[in-house]
């Protein structure tokens, strides 16, 4: 079974270091490619006689692998974003962020006619994040699990309280058995548990089936200063 989980301690600066570092490394392997491609077909010394047809298709396939490196240098200015940045932490409804998140997918889900289905405790307190980050988190997650889901699937996602002091959401797809995530997928999954744990959230996945855990500090958790 494939896994990838979360630090243990997100806010230590160790961890942290790590996990940012290793991110960046991610990021920049993926950017190799495309600038190996570029670099083989803009470098070619023969490229001056190539006929116009095939400069032409030269040129289509530069500009999709410079829009490749763009996405890429997009993803790395985001981590450094996020690493930089201290977010504000207010207690937050979990009910509304969960109903705000979701609403902000399901037309997507719909036409792809796979069912998005929320579920979130009446007694549930609120969680102490950054709505904005949380939010960019969340939608993240789900586009992912979207794009990995097929037709016909069920998408849950369970919101429970059982662990004093946090709330924990779980965002499952049983029929999604996924072998490897793509790179592009990879890089926002990441990128999604870095902003989590910047708000001092736990974030964890399985690929088989696709499932996502996600653990948020109360807002009667103790707020470092």
């Amino acid at each position: 079974m494939n896994s990838k989980s979360g630090p243990e301690e997100p806010t230590a600066p160790r961890a942290a270091s790590e996990a940012f570092f290793r991110n960046l490394s991610l990021n920049l392997h993926a950017a190799a490619q495309p600038l190996c491609i570029l670099r083989g077909t803009l470098g070619n010394p023969y490229l001056v006689s190539t006929g116009e047809t095939q400069l032409r298709e030269l040129v289509q396939n530069a500009a999709a692998e410079v829009e490749r490196v763009c996405t890429l240098f997009g993803y790395l200015q985001e981590f450094v974003i996020t690493e930089s940045t201290e977010p504000t932490l207010l207690a937050t409804p979990a009910r509304s962020l969960i109903g705000e998140a979701v609403e902000g997918v399901e037309l997507l889900f719909q036409e792809s006619e796979i069912s998005l289905r929320s579920s979130v405790p009446e007694g549930c307190g609120p969680i102490l994040i950054s709505r904005k980050w949380a939010l960019a988190a969340l939608s993240s997650v789900l586009l992912i699990a979207h794009a990995v889901s097929h037709r016909g699937d069920t998408v849950d996602l369970v919101v429970t309280s059982e662990r004093p002091n946090s709330v924990q959401a779980m965002l499952l797809n049983r029929d999604a058995h996924v072998k490897d995530l793509k790179t592009d997928a990879n890089l926002r999954m990441a990128l999604a548990e870095a902003n989590l744990a910047r708000q001092r959230a736990l974030m964890s996945w399985i690929l088989e089936p696709f499932t996502v855990f996600i653990e948020f500090p109360g807002a009667s958790a103790e707020k470092d200063t």
